[in-house]
């Protein structure tokens, strides 16, 4: 889905990327994206996520989660840009009632935007922004251990494995959930000396 990127919503760029706000108008983006099971293959056992979910709960959270971190913090829309095709979410983003400065990285992409570099590019330009602009003092990310993908990413962008999960009960149908999860961190000293 092409959609020309709002300035004013305008987050983060990165070479082949920018990434911007969501909008209450973006629902129809973040459906298609969680319909696709090889997506949502780690996340539900590839299960879609139902529309009115991603209507009433997922986009009304994004939203208020701007307005909670004062914008700089949360879920961010991704296109390309070449082409303007939108690529998937990243995000940056503190626990609810967790501390300001401990902020979780993520990224959800299109099948069409994978094994491009793209979850890298992004992941490296917020660990940036994070760090030198909002005062993050640690990062940390979350997969489960057969992720491969994704724990290579983490892997990339210098986090390092610090303890391993249990399978939450609503992801026990999901492949690998037997192995459990990880959990992956950097802290701005760390970043620092890379």
């Amino acid at each position: 889905m092409i959609r020309p990127v709002d300035t004013n919503l305008e987050y983060l760029e990165t070479e082949r990327l920018t990434l911007r706000r969501f909008t209450a108008d973006d629902a129809d983006l973040l459906i298609e994206l969680d319909s696709d099971p090889a997506v949502m293959r780690f996340l539900s056992g590839g299960e879609a996520t139902a529309p009115e979910t991603v209507r009433e709960r997922h986009l009304p959270s994004i939203l208020a989660g701007y307005a909670r971190w004062d914008g700089d913090l949360g879920l961010f829309a991704a296109y390309e840009k070449d082409g303007g095709a939108f690529a998937g979410w990243f995000c940056l983003r503190p626990e609810p009632d967790g501390p300001r400065d401990e902020a979780e990285l993520g990224y959800r992409l299109r099948q069409a935007s994978w094994g491009r570099g793209y979850a890298t590019e992004g992941s490296r330009a917020l660990l940036h922004k994070g760090f030198t602009e909002l005062g993050m003092r640690m990062v940390w990310a979350e997969t489960m251990t057969v992720n491969r993908g994704s724990r290579n990413v983490m892997e990339k962008l210098g986090m390092t494995l610090t303890g391993t999960l249990p399978t939450p009960a609503d992801m026990a149908r999901v492949e690998g959930s037997e192995h459990g999860g990880v959990r992956y961190e950097i802290t701005r000293s760390a970043w620092e000396r890379r």
